[in-house]
Parts: C-alpha cells; structure tokens; sequence
C-alpha cells in the first residue's frame, strides 16, 4: 500500500509542478541505483521535500521535523516515509534510525542546514549529517533547488507560477573527506563543511542560470 501511495503522490506532485511552471531536473545519473545513499540538498521552500521526492529515481525517506508527524490526515503517511527529528536536539536514536536504514540500502534525503533559509542563501550545516555520513559510508549526493522559493514564497498560502530547477551532483565518498588525525567531533563538522561546499558551488553554477 505505501508504495502505491508514494508512486501515486510523485505523479501527483510532478503533474502540480508541471501545471505550476515546470521542473527542471539535472543529474540525475549521478544517483546511485541502489545502496545506500544520502541526498544533501539545500533548503529554500516549505515544497523542497515533496519536489524531492517526486523527481527522485528511487524510494526515498526523509529527515523531517517532529510536528510534521500531527498533522492530521497526512501523519500516517508521513510516518511512513519519514525520520522524526528534533532541531533543537537531534537524539541518538534519530541517528541510529537514519544510519540503520542508509546501512539497509534506502534513500536517505537531508537538509544539512537544519531548516529553511528565508533568504535563498547557503546556511552552515548542522553536525548531524557528518555524523550520519561518518556512520554510514555511504555516497552522497550533493543537489541544488533553485526556484521553489518562488512557487511558495514565506507566508504563502498557495503556489505561484514559478520555473523550478533541481540539479544533483556526483557522488562524494565518505573515504575521500574523512581525516583520520582529527577527532570524531571534529570529523563530523568536516564531513558537514565539505557536503555544504560541494552544495555551494552547485548553487554559484546555476544560480545565475535561467534555468
């Protein structure tokens, strides 16, 4: 049943997009068919996480914030493709879950920045998806949203017509950023830094882009 559901909503969701202006996807080669994988996007909309699940190749599973999972109508299924999470205190076992599932072959989708930028900007990345990554070792795979602030702007109540762009890069392998002479703290803000980087020049290469 869920997986008729989740393909039914990517069908929904890319007719609404389509309808809205367009989605523009690049990359997607870049994902690994199967394994484990992290996505690590950039968070600009309130729309990034169901644009992401629509235009992925595979299943994914979501890091979202504990009071999405109350609201009614929608819990049951957000229970069922979703990690809760805290932001004022990731817990351990939010980690566990995300590394078991990630060590099990899913798809894993995070926003490093831990919450939305209200300015389009690349925020600095939380710890949590260095010490995912750390645990893990598995790909991830750096993507760039560019226009979903647009569709859903701060405070709206409803779509606007807007041209959407979602760009995924290659893989990054834990093994070619982790630094065995620093400490696991320390390794984990690396890991985040550099998953950020990568996002960052995604953005400095389309964001001036027309799409």
């Amino acid at each position: 049943m869920i997986n008729f559901l989740y393909k039914f909503a990517q069908i929904l969701i890319r007719i609404i997009l389509w309808i809205n202006g367009g989605v523009l996807v690049k990359g997607q080669e870049n994902i690994p068919r199967e394994g484990g994988v992290i996505i690590a996007a950039n968070h600009i909309s309130y729309i990034d996480p169901p644009l992401l699940g629509a235009v992925l190749p595979r299943r994914a599973a979501f890091m979202a914030r504990k009071g999405l999972f109350e609201i009614p109508l929608l819990k049951w299924f957000i229970k069922q493709t979703s990690i809760p999470v805290d932001r004022q205190k990731t817990s351990p076992s939010t980690i566990k879950e995300a590394v078991r599932r990630l060590r099990n072959g899913e798809v894993i989708v995070l926003f490093p920045e831990g919450r939305r930028s209200e300015t389009g900007e690349i925020l600095e990345a939380k710890r949590g998806i260095g010490m995912i990554a750390s645990l893990a070792r598995v790909p991830i795979v750096p993507a760039f949203i560019k226009g979903s602030n647009k569709a859903l702007p701060i405070n709206a109540k409803w779509l606007k017509r807007a041209d959407i762009t979602v760009v995924f890069d290659k893989p990054i392998y834990y093994t070619s950023i982790r630094k065995d002479n620093y400490p696991d703290n320390l390794s984990h803000e690396i890991v985040s830094k550099e998953i950020m980087t990568a996002i960052s020049k995604l953005k400095k290469q389309y964001a001036d882009n027309s799409r």
